[in-house]
């Protein structure tokens, strides 16, 4: 088992319980190498309410003042441009993430065709290294046959 594929393992877990939408994402700090938050998708209750939108979140929640650079965010599709950005807002300088979006459109997954690198590299203020692939074919399996929008 690859060192990405645990964390990425407990996304797809997440991914399985979110209503409608199956979206899972998990905060790890690097250092420790340890799961310090997770989201899901909720956007039943609310259209932001992305994973990723959750899980970083969830991470201020327990303290405002969290310093998301040394940590990492695992989910398992690409982050829409919406999150992406967000993930740049708040400092990550890693994601990684299993579906590509170009496989959630082919899928019939309404999705803003704006890939997660494009916006990173677009983000001046901070470096975001972008790596997709992670159990994609794990992460796959949630969004087919499903077609439905985030």
């Amino acid at each position: 088992m690859g060192k990405h594929d645990v964390f990425m393992h407990r996304a797809i877990e997440l991914a399985k319980q979110a209503p409608g939408a199956p979206f899972g994402s998990v905060v790890v700090n690097r250092s420790a190498n340890r799961i310090v938050a997770e989201g899901l998708n909720r956007t039943a209750d609310c259209p932001i309410w992305h994973g990723e939108m959750d899980a970083i979140h969830n991470c201020t929640a327990q303290t405002p003042s969290f310093d998301f650079a040394g940590h990492a965010l695992y989910t398992t599709a690409e982050p829409c441009p919406m999150c992406q950005s967000a993930i740049c807002w708040a400092g990550f300088t890693e994601v990684y993430f299993g579906t590509s979006i170009p496989f959630l459109i082919k899928e019939g997954w309404g999705q803003i065709e704006i890939r997660a690198e494009e916006v990173a590299r677009l983000s001046k203020f901070v470096r975001c290294k972008i790596t997709g692939g992670i159990l994609e074919s794990d992460c796959n399996l949630l969004y087919v046959n499903r077609k439905r929008s985030p």
